[in-house]
């Protein structure tokens, strides 16, 4: 449904390049354009601390039309919050920041149902309704849509790269490395902890099995770190029999690679079954539904995302006034920030753009971005110069969040930067 609104990667980044997944993806009728109102609810009040960000420049004139597209109503992954959250960011830009160059921002926004045949729907019809450019919030299918998208002359960003293409297409951007940054800063963390073992849990599907095979065992290994793999069946209620089996050869900390329910199940088991010993996970194991079935046994795990909601930042609470402003009945935890980050992160990088806009126009800015402040990034930065990962030229930064739980919240927030063990 629609509405209106490379080259070669080095080992081992090579063995990488078929299986780049975005953990929590896979963790996890048409109308017009009356979603991109402009207006704040009046109800609510902008702190005087994020009174700059909120200097109510708004857009004018014809609409500059982005594509979004969503992982929305498919039987097993729908996330329907990335969404919100992206038009929450379109919705401000729109008020305050001007748009894009000066006009504003209406949404062509695609359902894919992570589903093949229905994500290269949404590409051709991105095509067919020549927008300027595509966001994707977040879908394991983008081998499906970079192609027919960027061979249109068309550039495709996203927030986190979730496939080969994505990483690797020319006229593809992905503000953060992706999957690729997640696996090698869990692997800088653990050996900073002097970790020598560590017991992955990962849900049971090809890409996401495919990819820690591709990616975490090499990097692990270049950290002196030995990985054990686990595979855990989506959907599995109590995961024991596995965690167990895996805690027998006694590994120093586990992670949890996995959507919110495969979460739950080996978090669980493993507060019965491994209470002491350290648990590191992606973003979306602190899912609000898992932080309430897990309860006090969510204290200590570390947390590795692309984003920081949680924190005391700036940008941590420009994301949090957006929301409550623009899309309050959205919770504003969880993976929801994927597609503020998407959207926000794109207009920041067209900050300088002027004059005609067109895919073309929009493109050679985004080559040229430079120290872009990421959108609830916690201080990180991005540059489009296919520097950041070596073998990733789409990728446009290499630092990750991380922070711990403590009482359901995450805290300690950092940035970690794992740029040592990428292969080069």
């Amino acid at each position: 449904m629609i509405e209106s609104v490379g080259r070669a990667i080095s080992s081992p980044r090579s063995r990488a390049s078929v299986a780049l997944v975005s953990a929590a993806v896979l963790l996890a009728g048409c109308g017009s354009g009356g979603d991109g109102a402009t207006t704040a609810a009046d109800s609510t009040k902008v702190p005087a601390a994020l009174a700059s960000a909120f200097p109510g420049k708004k857009a004018t004139g014809a609409p500059v039309r982005i594509g979004l597209i969503t992982n929305e109503g498919g039987s097993a992954i729908s996330q329907p919050e990335t969404r919100e959250a992206a038009q929450a960011a379109m919705k401000y830009a729109n008020a305050n920041l001007g748009g894009i160059a000066g006009r504003p921002i209406e949404f062509v926004i695609c359902k894919t149902k992570e589903e093949p045949a229905t994500a290269r729907d949404c590409a051709n019809r991105m095509v067919e309704q020549k927008v300027d450019a595509v966001v994707l919030t977040s879908s394991g299918l983008g081998d499906s849509m970079v192609p027919i998208v960027t061979q249109a002359g068309i550039p495709w960003t996203t927030a986190i790269a979730a496939s080969n293409s994505e990483g690797t297409t020319a006229n593809a951007f992905s503000w953060t490395g992706g999957f690729p940054t997640t696996m090698t800063s869990m692997a800088k963390y653990a050996q900073d902890k002097g970790y020598k073992k560590v017991a992955a849990f990962v849900i049971d599907a090809p890409a996401a099995v495919s990819g820690i095979e591709a990616i975490g065992k090499p990097v692990f290994a270049k950290a002196g770190i030995g990985l054990q793999i686990v595979t855990v069946a989506a959907g599995t209620p109590d995961a024991s029999p596995q965690v167990s089996a895996a805690l027998r050869k006694k590994p120093d900390a586990v992670a949890v690679v996995a959507d919110p329910t495969v979460c739950t199940s080996v978090l669980q088991a493993m507060g019965t079954l491994g209470a002491g010993i350290a648990r590191m996970t992606v973003q979306s194991c602190v899912s609000p539904e898992v932080v309430e079935a897990v309860g006090a046994g969510m204290d200590g795990v570390q947390v590795f995302s692309s984003f920081d909601v949680a924190g005391d930042d700036f940008e941590a609470r420009l994301y949090r006034q957006v929301m409550k402003e623009y899309s309050p009945d959205t919770s504003a935890t969880g993976y929801a920030a994927i597609g503020y980050q998407g959207v926000l992160a794109l207009v920041r990088a067209l900050h300088g753009l002027t004059g005609t806009v067109t895919p073309k126009t929009i493109t050679a800015a985004l080559h040229s971005a430079k120290d872009v402040v990421l959108p609830a990034g916690h201080g990180i930065t991005f540059t489009c110069d296919s520097k950041a990962v070596p073998g990733l030229p789409a990728a446009c930064s290499a630092k990750e969040v991380t922070g711990t739980v403590s009482d359901g919240k995450v805290g300690q927030i950092r940035v970690v930067d794992p740029s040592p063990l990428f292969a080069r």
